[in-house]
């Protein structure tokens, strides 16, 4: 059964209500196009600095987007993926929460992101781990059209988490993200297209783009990239939408052509270098 994908560019902003409205919108208008699947970035309805985000997020199930992006999928009978959204994961910590809806508004999967952006890049600093929860479970989630890996962000640039998904069943990649301007310029498209590679997988990347809040710029050029490594759109640096007609027949054609997912080999690791021998 092929699909057409669609991938949303957004700015989101310290205002959530606004946030919001405009992907429920977005949603709507690529429905409206024949995107059957469509997909939002990370932070999809909010991103702010300091403890912004903290004050505003609500418990598990609670935030305002769920209802209402439930709604547009409804309304529209398209899936829709709610990139992620920030919900409380305990007392201290928020959850950086990727959320699936299927075509009647049900949750068809949840995902919480698991590796956690702490990162030193010159001008820029981050430390993700001081507010948020990282999740413990990789997730394939049931589509009509195969199975969808769910990540998010920084997860992107841990293969064992793609090629865990590739083997568990994920025909597609999911990569909501808020990727920072240089780590997007240097590594975005190159990381993407090899993760497509070494699982046959199609590669979807919907990004936030701007300048959001303060010095708080994304790089945006949300991707869909196919199962062989080619870029089948790109969003620039702009909000709008990107689609793309995907075949999930293509690939078994990749993976017929390259069929590394099945040559794994076990192997004695090789001793660290950083780690003093023991006396002997």
């Amino acid at each position: 059964m092929t699909l057409r994908a669609a991938c949303v560019q957004l700015t989101a902003t310290p205002d959530r209500a606004t946030g919001v409205a405009e992907a429920c919108a977005r949603v709507r208008e690529a429905a409206a196009n024949g995107a059957r699947l469509v997909m939002l970035p990370e932070n999809a309805t909010m991103l702010a600095g300091g403890r912004a985000m903290h004050d505003a997020a609500p418990a598990r199930g609670a935030h305002p987007a769920r209802a209402a992006l439930a709604e547009a999928a409804r309304e529209t009978g398209a899936w829709v993926l709610a990139g992620s959204l920030a919900e409380r994961a305990d007392e201290t910590r928020l959850a950086n929460r990727s959320v699936l809806f299927d075509d009647r508004g049900a949750v068809a999967g949840e995902y919480d992101k698991i590796h956690m952006f702490d990162v030193d890049l010159g001008d820029e600093s981050y430390r993700e781990s001081e507010s948020y929860r990282p999740g413990s479970r990789a997730l394939v989630a049931r589509t009509p059209w195969g199975g969808l890996g769910m990540t998010v962000c920084y997860d992107l640039r841990f293969p064992a988490l793609f090629r865990a998904l590739a083997q568990a069943g994920a025909r597609m990649l999911a990569v909501p993200s808020a990727f920072t301007v240089p780590t997007g310029r240097d590594h975005w498209h190159a990381l993407l297209r090899a993760r497509a590679i070494e699982t046959g997988c199609f590669v979807f990347a919907p990004a936030q783009c701007g300048v959001h809040y303060g010095r708080r710029r994304t790089y945006g050029h949300s991707l869909i990239v196919g199962p062989w490594g080619d870029i089948l759109a790109d969003g620039g640096d702009e909000p709008g939408i990107v689609y793309a007609e995907v075949d999930p027949v293509e690939t078994d054609r990749a993976r017929r052509k390259v069929p590394s997912l099945w040559h794994d080999r076990e192997y004695a690791p090789p001793e660290p270098l950083n780690t003093p021998r023991a006396a002997e």
